[in-house]
């Protein structure tokens, strides 16, 4: 298995992308030669290339994305709007948030994770409460939260699932993205003010399985402008990116095999299928849709799983019987209807498919649940 240039110690699980792709930035950076907006670590078209690939730098492409789309979401942050990412839950809007955030000012790791018990205080700033009672509100007692650190440092703050977190909660953005300025009333003077430097901005991100949650307000809605994620629309590219992604897990887990071709051929058919695409784009008729996340990062993360399961177990390949095993827990959650779906799936569409692999997937599926 090829190593990664980029790859980091195996200390860390899941190194952040100024981590992982730290030389490949310094090439980005060291040939960079085109304008740069304020603040920005590299130029538009040095951060295109670091999202969407250069061969003649050996920057590699890390995302399936039109390049227009991208192009779309750098202007509108080189312009100072926030950006917000929508679409279905596992179309990597997390990373493309990530990626976008590390290209402009090299960090990636300033975020606020939305949730229903999320507050405004871990969003901007809280205190040493220590220091608090015994010198009172001082700058040294201040506890800088992401967007507090956003604004003082001039780098991107990335705001992962914002419909997720109450309305009032959400609506703290508004002084910041309008007005670029956090107000601080407990400290006197020049430190009750905190204007934000040049490079700050805000990427957003939403799934529109949660839409309605704690549906944004208009105000909040006009100071951000919105890019819809799509899923992976071509087979072979879906493919390619499973195979990638899943094969750098597999070696994170020391593992010293990734996963056959044709397993990974009947993973990306199975998901594709079971979300709709097929019947989308001109494939043969699709089973219904499913309650379950059927999208391109639960296929790496099953693939991931395959390759566990066969190595730990018995030091082998992956098979198409370790893959029904496998994709069992990602579609048969908690819905009943999800797993009548996926055993009609097998006697309906497997069992018509030619080839070898196919033939032990439906002899297999005596070990659906």
């Amino acid at each position: 298995m090829k190593k990664n240039a980029n790859s980091t110690s195996p200390a860390l699980q899941r190194p952040p992308a100024e981590i992982l792709y730290a030389q490949e930035l310094q090439r980005l950076r060291d040939s960079d030669n085109g304008p740069r907006p304020p603040g920005w670590a590299l130029s538009l078209t040095a951060a295109r290339k670091f999202i969407l690939g250069d061969a003649g730098l050996d920057v590699q492409r890390k995302i399936v994305a039109p390049a227009a789309s991208i192009e779309r979401m750098l202007v509108t942050l080189a312009t100072g709007r926030g950006l917000m990412l929508v679409g279905e839950p596992g179309t990597a809007k997390s990373l493309l948030s990530e990626l976008l955030a590390t290209a402009i000012c090299g960090k990636s790791t300033l975020t606020i994770q939305g949730g229903a018990s999320i507050t405004e205080d871990q969003i901007k700033y809280s205190w040493n409460y220590a220091l608090l009672i015994n010198e009172g509100p001082s700058p040294r007692a201040l506890v800088p939260a992401p967007l507090y650190q956003g604004m003082r440092d001039g780098q991107i703050v990335r705001f992962e699932e914002i419909t997720r977190a109450p309305l009032e909660v959400q609506d703290c953005l508004l002084g910041m993205l309008s007005d670029r300025v956090m107000s601080v009333p407990e400290l006197a003077g020049e430190d009750g003010m905190l204007y934000a430097r040049d490079g700050f901005n805000i990427i957003a991100t939403a799934n529109t399985r949660d839409r309605g949650v704690n549906e944004m307000s208009a105000a909040l809605k006009r100071r951000f402008d919105f890019e819809t994620v799509f899923p992976i629309l071509d087979f072979d590219h879906e493919l390619a990116l499973v195979q990638e992604a899943s094969a750098r897990l597999l070696e994170k887990s020391a593992i010293p095999r990734s996963l056959p071709v044709p397993v990974l051929e009947l993973l990306v058919t199975t998901f594709r299928d079971l979300r709709g695409a097929s019947q989308t784009h001109g494939g043969d008729a699709a089973m219904d849709r499913l309650t379950a996340v059927m999208s391109t990062a639960e296929a790496v993360n099953v693939a991931h799983a395959v390759g566990v399961r066969a190595w730990f177990l018995e030091q082998r390949d992956g098979s198409p019987a370790d893959l029904v095993d496998c994709i069992a827990g990602t579609v048969v959650k908690d819905n009943a209807d999800d797993r009548a779906k996926l055993r009609r799936y097998f006697e309906q569409k497997v069992a018509k498919k030619n080839g070898e692999h196919w033939k032990a997937y439906f002899d297999a599926r005596h070990r659906l649940p």
